[in-house]
């Protein structure tokens, strides 16, 4: 099979649309099938060339990079030159690389996925649609023709990356057949351990207190680490044993270092940066506690890695921790939003007991999310498309 995927985003991107890409495409190069991509440039500057079709960051096979819309002036905007570029950029890119490929994977929206949707149905290539999050929250059908709405309908298949977020797209009036969930993989470097190999992750990192919490996010609004931080204060006021780590980079570094300051945490709470993927398993496996206080999740992979690692989740009500507790429960904690005090006193529950995951947990992890069975349902998706 000759597949070309296509993302707003690719690695060394951290994004959901840029990982599952990666990943889906490393599997099917190892069973044999040819990988093609088509993404715009990485938002981290200096990382592709724009026009290249040179294979980077570990991807299966060649890239077309696509130079992404400039903020412009009130002209281009208005006459949407920038548009019309990106559009045409897109349609040469898609003729270059997947004019003989079988099937094309379009991930998430955007101007990209609406111009290689149209480009497919006008060849008559089928395309799968895969939709994670933002593009049904914010979902909104501003005119008759809509060209998000228009490439979910002629999607060959549509597939979610939650239970919810399909639910969510029926009550919006997106309904159709051949609508599926497919769970994000989670890999097998994450995993439950040995007491000793978690004292030894600790040790690694650096971590003499006894408690560990964790976060991995992007350090954004909507991730939630000011209330994170809220309730770490109040549960280490006057406790010298527990630690809060918390690993990702963005632009509310500055303003979290300072709430930190200004609550006298310094020396209890590291921000860890953007970490490799090998150091958050670590991290993971030497945590007591995951918090994810975001404002809003679909499905937080991050959490499901805790999980599979043998440690709790304490979780923000919003959706994608709703139906985590759902699956996983009592592993699974759930509290209000954007609420430091009964963030904080299950955090402070969670230390308590000190326990690791139940026995059904894994089970679900390992029927639902590794890659060999996420890999085995996007081939059955896959193979209905053709």
């Amino acid at each position: 099979m000759r597949i070309c995927h296509v993302s707003p985003h690719l690695p060394p991107d951290q994004a959901a649309n840029a990982l599952l890409p990666a990943q889906l495409g490393r599997w099917m190069r190892e069973r044999g099938d040819d990988v093609v991509y088509v993404a715009h440039e990485p938002a981290q500057v200096g990382h592709a060339k724009t026009g290249s079709t040179t294979a980077e960051h570990d991807l299966a096979g060649p890239v077309r990079w696509i130079r992404r819309r400039s903020a412009g002036g009130t002209v281009v905007r208005r006459l949407r030159l920038d548009s019309l570029r990106v559009a045409r950029d897109v349609s040469a890119a898609l003729a270059s690389v997947a004019s003989s490929a079988d099937l094309l994977h379009l991930h998430s929206n955007g101007l990209i996925v609406e111009v290689a949707a149209a480009w497919a149905h006008r060849r008559k290539i089928p395309y799968v649609l895969t939709l994670y999050g933002t593009e049904i929250w914010h979902y909104k059908r501003r005119r008759p023709i809509d060209p998000f709405t228009r490439a979910f309908q002629r999607a060959s298949r549509v597939t979610f990356y939650s239970q919810g977020l399909l639910d969510r797209a029926r009550a919006e009036g997106l309904d159709r057949a051949g609508l599926s969930v497919i769970y994000p993989p989670v890999s097998d470097a994450f995993a439950a351990a040995s007491e000793e190999f978690r004292r030894a992750a600790r040790e690694g990192a650096g971590i003499r207190e006894r408690f560990v919490i964790l976060n991995v996010k992007r350090l954004h609004e909507l991730a939630g680490q000011k209330y994170l931080i809220d309730a770490f204060a109040r549960l280490a006021r006057g406790r010298r044993d527990v630690r809060l780590v918390i690993c990702g980079t963005g632009p509310m570094m500055a303003t979290l270092e300072q709430q930190i300051d200004v609550l006298g945490m310094r020396d209890h709470v590291t921000l860890a940066g953007l970490v490799p993927h090998d150091v958050i398993a670590r991290y993971m496996s030497a945590a007591d506690v995951f918090a994810l206080p975001s404002l809003l999740e679909a499905l937080p992979t991050v959490a499901v890695e805790a999980l599979a690692s043998g440690t709790p989740v304490v979780s923000a009500d919003h959706p994608g921790g709703v139906e985590l507790h759902a699956m996983f429960g009592e592993d699974v904690a759930i509290v209000p939003r954007e609420k430091p005090e009964p963030l904080a006193a299950a955090l402070e529950r969670a230390l308590s007991t000190l326990r690791r995951t139940l026995p059904a947990t894994a089970r679900v992890i390992e029927e639902q999310f590794r890659p060999a069975a996420v890999m085995r349902q996007f081939d059955a998706v896959y193979r209905q498309a053709l």
